[in-house]
Parts: structure tokens; C-alpha cells; sequence
């Protein structure tokens, strides 16, 4: 398996060469880069597209990404107008405007560059390479915390140019929690859980390599690094999102519609039981890590007290520091749909709620013919879970050869060849 023209070998040896460029501090950069100038890179194929070439070579945009392109630069307008409501200044506007540009825009971008000539399977064998270097460092890093490494190496000096958060720019590939006392695995991720998102990802496409071997190390590794994440939403995403893929792709099977149909006449006799097992487990899930489930509950709740302080178009950005109450977290964070509410209010909100609708109608529809459909509805829903525990535009810059398979599955001239 070889990348064969100039954006899959960019696309292959970005996968690959994700530790190196982690450990070099310059992964969250290296993104920004590719994500833009692969972008560019598309346009001017576009802008020299003629009649005459050939179907293969001609890159054609399929309307579900239109959609996404729109709603992000809709993303971008509601920063500009909170700037404005709240007279922030150009400055700020500049700032905020670039991390747009290297968070959100990306859920436009790597779809659309997945308009170009490039196969799916050289992600899908790029993640298991990259499986198999985060198993060879699994037991460094339970070896290095043996022997009281510091939990974080270094700090990358391209802090200094880069801006956003420092996590996004620390080097260290595990980190450790009081609370449960527990080593929690982080890898080239920022923090354990966004670590258990990627890993669900990376399961995902994994588990489409046709070579036996490499799909085993794949899928390993992915169930390796969920597990030593110990995310819990991330556990539940590796249980639930291939049943419930399973049930969208098949419920228009009569048998499935019968058993779904006695199973909901059962589940309505024993509805009390149920609602009784389903409460003991979400208590049980949140007893897991007690101060982090109350925290997020506290910035929720904070954040839709004050948004309606800018009910259309938000807060513009998140606040520094939290109060002391929510260990110092900035409002704003830890779920998209609360921090899209604080920041960039129901215009934003909208801006979000669309294309992650347009684009489950457009999936499901096609799931039961098509397997990039039916692999890309999996992505939707590990993403569509995680808005409930993660900022998931942050995290985008970890997550995006999977954005780039959406968008190789939603290329019209493609979408409808690749069948089960």
C-alpha cells in the first residue's frame, strides 16, 4: 500500500508521522497547515478544471458539503457580530478569527479535501501504522510514570506562535488523576478523553483495512488506548455506536422491525425496571469521577444562566477563568452544545444542529447500500456523542482523516460506485 499522487502521500506520512511530529511540538501547527494548504491545493485544481479532463481527475463538491462549508463560515459571522455586541475590539476579532480557522473551519475543510483523488484505504492502513507505534508506546509510557517521569516532558516553543491553549502544545503522553488514582493515558491527544475519541475513530477505520493483520493491530490498539484512556464516554461509544449503526443500516428489514416491535411491547411492561436499571447506571457513570461529572454539570448550568446575556449571537469567546465553584474552568467549555449556546449563541447553535442533521438524513439514507456510508454514519455518531462531553471543534485537529473519509464518501461520482 503506497500513496500514489501528491495529496495521498501528504495525507499517508501526516498519519504516520503523527508521533514525530507530536513529540516535535508541532502536530496542533503541522494541521493548520495541511488542512489550508490542501484546501488551496483543491481550488486551483477546480479553477483548472476543463471539459476535456478526465472524470477521475475532476473534483466535484457534493451538496452535504456545501452544507457544512456554509455553516461554519455562518460560525465565523457570529464571532464577528459578538465581537461587535460586546465591543471587543479588532484585535480580538483578529484572534478569535484564527482560531476559527484552525477549530471549526476544519469540519469544512478536510471533507472538502476529501474531494480529492485520494483512497480511502490509505487512511485506513495509515491508522493502523500509527496503531502499532501507540502500542509499541503504551508500556513506555506505564514505565515512565514506574519510574516518576514528570507527567509532562516539555512545553513546545512554538507556544509562542501558535496562541490557543497550552495543552494543545504540552508534550507528555500520560497524565494522572487524584481523584481515582488512576495513570489515564493521553498520547498526542491534549487530554485523556479527547485520546478516547480518536481511538473510537481510529477503531472505526481500522476495522475496514483488508489486510487481516493490520486490521487486527488496528482495531487492538484502538480498544488498547480506549481502555488507558479510561474515558468513560469513550467506552460507551466503543459498546453502543456498532449496535446502534447496526440497527440504522438494517430497520427496514421486516424482521428487524418485528423484533424491534415485540421488543418495544416487552420493554413497555418492564418500562419501570428499565428507567430503574438505566438511573443506577447513569449514577454509576457519574460516581465513576464524581468531581468531573459535577464540575461539567456546573459550567452547563452556568452557561445557559448567562446566555441569555446574548441570546442570538452569544458571548463571542469563552471567559479566561471560571469561578472557584467550577475548579476554575472557563464557562464555556466541556460540551459543545452549552459552549455554543455561552459563545456563539442560537445562531451558532443552528450553525451546528444543521449540517449534523442534513448529514445523518444523507447517511442513513445510504447506509444499506454503501459501506463509506455506512462507515461515516459510525463517525457521525462517535462525534454526535462526544458534543455531549467534549468542545468537539477543538478536537478536530486529532480526529481528521476520519473527516476526510466523510468527505471522500459524500463525493457524488464516488458515493454511488462504492458499494458492499
Amino acid at each position: 500500500m503506497k500513496p500514489q499522487n501528491l495529496e495521498e502521500k501528504i495525507v499517508w506520512y501526516s498519519i504516520i508521522g503523527t508521533y514525530v511530529l507530536y513529540f516535535l511540538g508541532a502536530y496542533y501547527i503541522y494541521v493548520s497547515l495541511i488542512a489550508w494548504l490542501l484546501s488551496f491545493y483543491l481550488i486551483i485544481k477546480i479553477c483548472r478544471q476543463q471539459t476535456d479532463t478526465q472524470d477521475e481527475e475532476k473534483v466535484n463538491i457534493s451538496l452535504t458539503i456545501w452544507v457544512w462549508i456554509i455553516s461554519m463560515l455562518v460560525m465565523e459571522i457570529t464571532v464577528i457580530m459578538a465581537h461587535l455586541d460586546f465591543d471587543l475590539g479588532l484585535g480580538k476579532i483578529i484572534t478569535t478569527t484564527i482560531n476559527w480557522a484552525r477549530t471549526w473551519a476544519y469540519l469544512a475543510l478536510f471533507p472538502l479535501i476529501g474531494c480529492l483523488n485520494i483512497r480511502p484505504q490509505i487512511i485506513y492502513r495509515a491508522v493502523c501504522i500509527l496503531g502499532l507505534q501507540s502500542l509499541i508506546i503504551l508500556p513506555i509510557c506505564y514505565l515512565l510514570y514506574t519510574l516518576h517521569f514528570p507527567h509532562n516532558l516539555y512545553i513546545s516553543p512554538l507556544k509562542a506562535i501558535g496562541g490557543n491553549d497550552i495543552a494543545y502544545y504540552t508534550v507528555g503522553l500520560y497524565g494522572f488523576e487524584a481523584e481515582t488514582q488512576q495513570t489515564r493515558l493521553k498520547l498526542f491527544a491534549p487530554w485523556a478523553p479527547a485520546l478516547g475519541m480518536v481511538a473510537n475513530i481510529h477503531f472505526i477505520l481500522a476495522c475496514q483495512e483488508t489486510n487481516k493483520k493490520w486490521r487486527l493491530i488496528g482495531a487492538i490498539a484502538s480498544i488498547a488506548l480506549i481502555v488507558n484512556s479510561f474515558s468513560r464516554l469513550g467506552m460507551l461509544c466503543l459498546v453502543t455506536v456498532p449496535l446502534i449503526t447496526w440497527f440504522l443500516v438494517n430497520f427496514y428489514k421486516a424482521e428487524v422491525q418485528i423484533f424491534t416491535g415485540i421488543a418495544s411491547f416487552i420493554a413497555g411492561i418492564v418500562a419501570t425496571q428499565l428507567i430503574n436499571y438505566f438511573q443506577t447506571f447513569k449514577e454509576q457513570f457519574l460516581k465513576a469521577r464524581a468531581s468531573s461529572s459535577r464540575v461539567r454539570e456546573i459550567l452547563g448550568r452556568i452557561a445557559l444562566e448567562r446566555w441569555g446575556e446574548a441570546p442570538i449571537w452569544g458571548h463571542g469567546i469563552v471567559e479566561t477563568t471560571g469561578p472557584a465553584i467550577t475548579a476554575f474552568m472557563p464557562i464555556g467549555t466541556h460540551h459543545t452544545w452549552f459552549s455554543l449556546l455561552f459563545e456563539k449563541g442560537m445562531v451558532g447553535y443552528i450553525a451546528l444542529v444543521c449540517p449534523l442533521v442534513w448529514s445523518f438524513i444523507a447517511l442513513v439514507y445510504k447506509a444499506h447500500k454503501y459501506q463509506l456510508a455506512k462507515i461515516c454514519l459510525s463517525m457521525l455518531l462517535v462525534i454526535f456523542l462526544y458534543t455531549f462531553g467534549e468542545r468537539i471543534e477543538t478536537l478536530t485537529y486529532i480526529y481528521w482523516p476520519g473527516l476526510v473519509i466523510f468527505g471522500i464518501a459524500l463525493q457524488e461520482q464516488k458515493f454511488f460506485s462504492l458499494k458492499l
